[in-house]
């Protein structure tokens, strides 16, 4: 039986798991994440760990696929650059090769995700796939034919940093009126605690205040308190847009929402859903795109890690 290793390296913590074929799972763990030159030691003690608890040989491992935050030259196995990981032309496939002695492979932690959920969640039997992530910024991955779409250099697909309302609120990037500037959490939150200032009276402030709203709060509330629900529809506007975008461009079966957002699930993905549609270009019934939440939860960047070796 063929095996697979995945590791998701993040930046806190490096999550591994050896799957068979079927995505079924053997073993897994994580290790904390070591940053700069180190990071390949900490990927080598998990790997060494999880081979050891899966009671297996490296020989017996089809190949190591990893996945991680930055730029990555998908060809060349190449950290381009990570600020985070305090990386910059970091030879990690290379690194890998020579202690495993096995194949391997290194993508993006986004495109990585998308990657997962494609091959074994959400997506699972489609080809043509946007995976869309809700958390502190707004990420995604795209997946085209079954494989990762890297871009030039491996630049990806940076779809929070589209942008969607000209001259909009100010981005972390730097540019005005981007995706994640309106569509993240954070964005979400802000948006929220203005509304709380503005409406004292809102039932949100039974249970919350200007500390603990967050993007749950508006949701728990919008069936009963208008102010709750303004939110929650201004939000699903400027998501709708975002994502009706990707859908025309790319006309995919399937894009998947991730990230903390995404636990609304129906309530989320319902009224998104309409929206979408009545922006898919040519309409609904010629090329429908389906808008589900991810599945595979923190696992999906370890499982797309897995996958990348898996053909």
């Amino acid at each position: 039986m063929a095996l697979y290793m995945g590791i998701d390296v993040g930046g806190t913590t490096v999550k591994g798991i050896i799957i068979d074929k079927n995505g079924k799972i053997l073993c897994e763990g994580n290790v904390p994440t070591l940053i700069g030159e180190e990071l390949a030691d900490c990927i080598i003690t998990l790997a060494d760990t999880l081979v050891h608890n899966s009671g297996k040989v490296f020989s017996a491992i089809g190949g190591v696929g990893v996945c991680c935050p930055g730029i990555i030259d998908g060809a060349e196995g190449k950290v381009i650059f990570s600020g985070n990981l305090e990386l910059k032309n970091y030879p990690l496939k290379q690194i890998l090769s020579d202690k495993f002695k096995i194949p391997v492979k290194v993508c993006n932690d986004a495109n990585g995700a998308a990657l997962g959920e494609a091959k074994f969640g959400a997506g699972k039997g489609n080809k043509d796939i946007v995976m869309v992530t809700l958390g502190t910024g707004v990420g995604g991955g795209i997946i085209l034919d079954g494989k990762i779409f890297e871009g030039n250099k491996g630049a990806g697909a940076e779809v929070g940093h589209m942008v969607i309302e000209r001259g909009g609120d100010y981005c972390t990037c730097g540019r005005r009126g981007c995706f994640e500037a309106y569509s993240s959490a954070r964005a979400l939150t802000a948006r929220t605690k203005w509304a709380m200032e503005e409406d004292t009276g809102s039932d949100m402030w039974k249970t919350y205040n200007l500390s603990t709203a967050d993007g749950r709060t508006a949701f728990e509330y919008m069936d009963g308190d208008r102010t709750a629900r303004q939110v929650v529809d201004w939000y699903l506007k400027y998501l709708a847009c975002g994502v009706a975008n990707l859908a025309n461009i790319f006309r995919p079966q399937i894009i998947t929402i991730g990230g903390g957002v995404a636990a609304q699930g129906s309530r989320l993905t319902a009224p998104l859903q309409k929206l979408v549609d009545e922006e898919l270009f040519g309409g609904v019934d010629y090329a429908p795109v389906k808008i589900e939440c991810a599945t595979l939860g923190t696992r999906a960047g370890a499982y797309g890690a897995a996958a990348l070796v898996m053909d």
